[in-house]
């Protein structure tokens, strides 16, 4: 039984990425929400990894444990592949798309290194984003839309991921305004 069907009415989180300027900026709320009531405000869903010495930042929504479950998947995907951010990436999707036990976890991934810029899906995808921007989760058309508005202003990167961040939180009820932010610089 999937978590949907156990956990019904389970929402939270907005997560976006933008590159503008040098600098590539993964940025996401802290809202988890069950139903009508939020469980948490304060979740850190925007991470980190040095698999190897370098350094992709993670993004991710949906179910927290399978989108661990796949952050150490990755993790392991990029020691065997270091450098190769897709590679892993394309990697980890087929493994999430053919594996019996991973192609039942409900969470996606927007990852970077600095160069590329990927949400990765259960469904097997591996997306480039156009426009230097991608979001995930269920403000992410909010935070899209915005972004990709203010892509054309003299806005940094981070300014663009915060500002858009703060529309999708006055829209979305499942977004709020507690944003973690990590930046890498574009290489």
């Amino acid at each position: 039984m999937a978590d949907s069907e156990r956990f019904p009415g389970w929402h939270g989180t907005t997560i976006i990425g933008v590159r503008k300027g040098g600098r590539v900026v993964v940025a996401g709320d802290g809202q988890v929400s069950l139903g009508q009531t939020v469980i948490k405000g304060t979740a850190r869903k925007v991470r980190r990894l040095t698999p190897g010495g370098q350094t992709v930042v993670c993004g991710f929504a949906g179910s927290t444990a399978d989108a661990f479950t796949l952050l150490e998947r990755l993790e392991k995907k990029l020691e065997a592949a270091p450098g190769q951010l897709q590679r892993a990436a394309v990697e980890l999707a087929k493994d999430w798309r053919t594996d019996k036990y991973l192609r039942n976890l409900e969470a996606m991934l927007i990852v970077t290194d600095g160069h590329d810029l990927l949400v990765v899906t259960g469904a097997g995808d591996v997306l480039e984003p156009e426009h230097d921007v991608a979001a995930i989760g269920s403000g992410g058309n909010y935070a899209l839309a915005a972004a990709r508005a203010l892509m054309d202003t003299d806005l940094d990167a981070e300014a663009v991921a915060r500002k858009a961040m703060a529309i999708a939180a006055d829209i979305c009820v499942y977004t709020n305004g507690n944003v973690v932010v990590e930046s890498l610089e574009a290489r």
